[in-house]
């Protein structure tokens, strides 16, 4: 399921503008719009650090995957233009003498170092099957809404084609947590069946040939064996 919503997702993607510097980004970067919700993000961010992490961060799974997912779109964002900018400075139309690019690399950098920090908090915290699921979710939602409100890629598809997208990131989620779900299935089932296995008792022959030792006596001492596994043997040798 989740191959099927990605492959979904990438036929159905839309075409990137071709931009020619990094000056191109950061008038995307600096619209009223994508500026709304930059300042929206760091609001948040800042009351989930000094608000709710003291009070519920240990205790509620979506404070610590909230700022990573916040910090992640952010960082997603910042990586593509500077990859853009990298990219065309390779090709001889160098972009580093712009400062715009050291911003970039300066954002992205922060927003790593934070969402590498709150992320191996809610692991340390929480369950892995629990954090990864909701992470997933809240960060590709977030990504999403950021690359639609600063590249605007989404303003000439038509109505199928993005509930089409969107169909593909519900079969993407719906992978996502099922595959999690049934990893811990898995992994009780075979820990419950190797447990109860170790347990067995030992049959007579093998029992046998472990109390013979170096051939001197095949009897065996009633105190050195447990309980359980001697009855089974003395009910094989009466029989």
């Amino acid at each position: 399921m989740c191959i099927a919503g990605s492959v979904i997702i990438v036929i159905h993607a839309p075409k990137e503008p071709p931009i020619t510097s990094v000056l191109e980004i950061w008038s995307m970067a600096t619209q009223p719009a994508f500026l709304v919700y930059v300042g929206s993000v760091v609001v948040l961010i800042f009351i989930l650090v000094f608000h709710f992490t003291p009070r519920c961060g240990h205790s509620n799974v979506l404070v610590f995957t909230g700022i990573c997912s916040l910090m992640g779109s952010l960082s997603v964002m910042s990586v593509k233009a500077l990859g853009t900018s990298l990219k065309l400075t390779f090709e001889g139309k160098n972009q580093l003498i712009y400062p715009e690019s050291w911003f970039f690399m300066l954002v992205v950098a922060t927003c790593v170092i934070i969402q590498m920090n709150y992320h191996n908090m809610a692991l340390d915290t929480f369950n892995t099957a629990v954090v990864s699921p909701i992470y997933y979710v809240l960060f590709t939602t977030l990504t999403i809404l950021a690359s639609v409100i600063m590249f605007k890629d989404r303003d000439g598809q038509s109505g199928g084609t993005i509930a089409t997208e969107i169909c593909g990131f519900v079969v993407v989620l719906s992978g996502t947590i099922l595959l999690h779900a049934t990893k811990d299935f898995e992994r009780s089932s075979s820990f419950r069946g190797s447990s109860s296995s170790s347990y067995a008792p030992l049959s007579p022959s093998l029992y046998t040939q472990l109390c013979s030792g170096n051939g001197e006596s095949q009897k065996h001492d009633e105190g050195d064996v447990p309980p359980s596994e001697y009855l089974s043997v003395r009910r094989q040798e009466l029989n």
